[in-house]
């Protein structure tokens, strides 16, 4: 956290509620094994950033009921970074969920198999950002690549 607030990034902590909140992180993100949205929010706050992963239609349109502060969608095409065991969703699921989404206020975000070729698709698709793991870890310098997907996405936007 010390390190992170220098630059004014934001710390979202991956499935623990608990962590987040001990360590003074800015949100947690949760999956659907993990607490749902509403306890996550009795733990670290009305004011913290709170994001679901969904994988389905109906976990979507579950998730839009829930207190969260934006909507993951994925995977969008095959990915090796994490098994889910769900098929990809392609880029129409995409536009449907980012549709969705939208009526809501709530951003979606677009996560999984996404390369520096793919993501202009992904935000042209409706997608307001994209998570990305395999792609900057794929080359040796995962800092240059994080400056070529910068360029690609301020791009599009």
């Amino acid at each position: 956290m010390e390190l992170a607030r220098p630059f004014g990034a934001l710390v979202i902590v991956n499935d623990r509620a608990d962590i987040a909140r001990l360590s003074g992180a800015d949100g947690v993100h949760v999956g659907q094994e993990d607490l749902s949205p509403r306890a996550v929010r009795q733990l670290v706050g009305a004011g913290a950033v709170v994001g679901l992963s969904t994988h389905t239609v109906e976990q979507l349109e579950r998730g839009l009921d829930q207190p969260v502060s934006y909507l993951a969608a994925g995977p969008v095409f095959g990915t090796m970074s994490k098994q889910t065991g769900y098929d990809a969703i392609g880029l129409e699921r995409v536009a449907d969920a980012a549709r969705r989404a939208t009526a809501r206020s709530l951003p979606l975000v677009a996560i999984g198999g996404i390369t520096l070729d793919r993501a202009a698709s992904v935000l042209a698709a409706g997608a307001t950002s994209v998570a990305v793991i395999g792609d900057l870890l794929a080359t040796a310098d995962p800092e240059g690549q994080t400056r070529n997907f910068l360029r690609v996405l301020n791009d599009v936007t």
